[in-house]
């Protein structure tokens, strides 16, 4: 979608390298760092964490800068061409007519923040559904009897525009979201001001974090909050708005991730697929009640140990 290339490609080097560095900048970004505790130390870089971050980023930024460079020649080559129809087209177009103040270093950082905001929170959230789904094989029987009466008799094609007629498959997303929230603490805010929230004094500059993982666990909110129950989102017409701040895997507000449209679609497009193509099982003779379902935690939060799901053409 950004750069109109497959970085799927498992037996790549480079496909290998982008994921080595999407790692790399979320567990140095979710590393506890003396210096957050200590601002004074913070230019000593005792752990080493700045500079690791500093080379994981360098490396990124050159990568893209690198697209975007054999892209500039491809138009300069091929003026009236319109092979690319992607976002680092946009962005060019807006560069080169100058009508903006967007300069090729901010469309390249803006690149790395969509990249690393939309990469590994995508892949951890569809891990954490199919984790579910094959642990609930139930539920999995149900949203692939849902995908087969919505889908098209005539050609047997799973199309985007069907997930809008996929309410159990959407609610599969939210439950899914709800108790495994790729972003457990959200983006930290900070209190312009003094200001007191239940009772509590919340210091001008405070820096905040929302704890959506344990808003999502508490009973007080959610009926046996620890089930993997999607129907939950069926009974109640519960959105990612965050209408009454009880679910808000996104945040919410002016502040509230821009990526929701495309994120909320892409998911269950993405579980849809393999869903539709194949049947699933786990490995080894191993029970999918007995499966390892751990977190590990940091700025996201992953499987502790990664989900192996073997899949059955249907």
């Amino acid at each position: 979608m950004l750069f109109s290339m497959d970085f799927a490609c498992y037996g790549s080097d480079k496909t290998q390298e982008y994921m080595k560095l999407v790692i790399g900048i979320v567990d140095e970004a979710g590393r506890a760092n003396v210096s957050d505790l200590f601002p004074v130390l913070s230019f000593l870089d005792l752990q080493g964490v700045r500079a690791r971050m500093r080379g994981y980023l360098r490396k990124l930024y050159k990568s893209f800068d690198d697209i975007m460079e054999e892209r500039l020649r491809f138009r300069s080559l091929n003026k009236e061409s319109k092979d690319y129809n992607d976002v680092l087209d946009s962005f060019l177009d807006l560069m080169q007519d100058g009508t903006s103040q967007l300069s090729r270093d901010d469309i390249l950082h803006l690149f790395i923040d969509l990249f690393l905001a939309g990469v590994d929170t995508t892949s951890s959230t569809l891990e954490w559904a199919m984790a579910e789904l094959m642990r609930n094989p139930k539920k999995m029987v149900k949203a692939r009897t849902e995908l087969q009466q919505v889908l098209d008799k005539s050609t047997l094609k799973l199309e985007e525009s069907m997930v809008s007629k996929l309410p159990f498959l959407q609610a599969v997303i939210k439950e899914t979201l709800r108790l495994h929230p790729p972003v457990p603490f959200l983006i930290p805010h900070k209190a312009i001001c003094d200001v007191e929230l239940c009772g509590f004094l919340v210091p001008k500059n405070s820096q905040i974090l929302a704890n959506v993982w344990a808003m999502g666990r508490d009973p007080s909110i959610w009926e046996n909050p620890n089930s993997f129950i999607p129907e939950r989102f069926l009974e109640n017409e519960i959105d990612f708005k965050a209408n009454d701040f009880n679910f808000i895997p996104f945040g919410a507000g002016r502040r509230m991730c821009p990526g929701l449209p495309l994120a909320s679609r892409i998911l269950s497009f993405m579980l849809a697929s393999l869903l539709y193509h194949f049947d699933w099982k786990v490995p080894d003779g191993l029970k999918a009640e007995d499966m390892d379902m751990s977190q590990r935690y940091g700025l996201t939060m992953h499987k502790a140990q990664p989900l192996r799901a073997i899949p059955v053409k249907m």
